[in-house]
């Protein structure tokens, strides 16, 4: 049987007045999220505080697949009432965020994810990326019009083409992968990626403790500069003793 623990946090950063940033850490019943909030104060940081909010309801679930369909209807209605809200309230105004979750029961993973904000599988010395950014540059590198390298430096670099609240209709795509004892997982906005390199996150997410890897990571990213929020989580593996 396996088990699972976690430590998270999340950073204003050096540049930004306010966090747009939230994070779900659910270890109790295996779920964690993290979404990332677009449109400045009164819309990014209440987009991603409603993801969060539909998410904590949820309960445990025996069934994987059950599981995911509720989750994938708190974002369809957390869509639905993003955009009223915007509507009636903001003048029409759009306030979305991305949303990136990790759920686990016994030897399965399940990713939800819409945007730009990413999960990341360690696993035997290397780390994976199970998320697929809903991106313009994304989609840029896949047609081959770009390398990833000349992505880190688009103008358009910031352009996402999914988002809770960024249409009438919300299309989360779903990854489901198995899980392993010693397996680490991580959930970040771009706001940590953007700053440090995916070799890096493989040399220093394994630390002694959970704490201590969230710290290592955070440090690094906030180092160099840090131009936006940043936010993850960092989740261990393990064999029930």
């Amino acid at each position: 049987m396996l088990v699972w623990t976690s430590a998270e946090a999340t950073d204003i950063g050096a540049k930004r007045k306010i966090n747009e940033d939230a994070i779900l850490s659910r270890p109790d019943i295996g779920l964690w999220a993290v979404a990332d909030g677009m449109g400045g104060h009164a819309a990014g940081d209440v987009a991603s505080k409603a993801v969060v909010d539909a998410l904590t309801q949820l309960k445990p679930d025996k069934d994987l697949p059950d599981f995911v369909d509720t989750l994938e209807d708190k974002l369809l209605s957390v869509n639905h009432n993003l955009r009223r809200h915007g509507m009636e309230a903001l003048g029409g105004r759009t306030l979305g965020t991305t949303v990136v979750s990790l759920f686990m029961q016994d030897g399965l993973g399940a990713c939800i994810w819409a945007g730009d904000s990413r999960l990341y599988q360690f696993r035997q010395g290397e780390l994976r990326r199970v998320s697929h950014d809903h991106s313009a540059v994304q989609e840029m590198i896949d047609s081959g019009m770009i390398t990833p390298d000349q992505a880190a430096h688009h103008p358009h670099r910031n352009v996402i083409t999914r988002a809770v609240g960024g249409g009438d209709k919300l299309f989360p795509e779903l990854r489901v992968f198995n899980v392993q004892a010693d397996d680490w997982y991580l959930l970040c906005s771009d706001g940590f990626y953007n700053e440090i390199s995916e070799d890096a996150i493989a040399s220093l997410v394994v630390q002694d403790t959970l704490e201590k890897s969230v710290e290592v990571l955070m440090e690094k990213a906030l180092a160099v500069g840090a131009a936006d929020n940043v936010s993850l989580i960092v989740v261990k593996v393990s064999e029930a003793s």
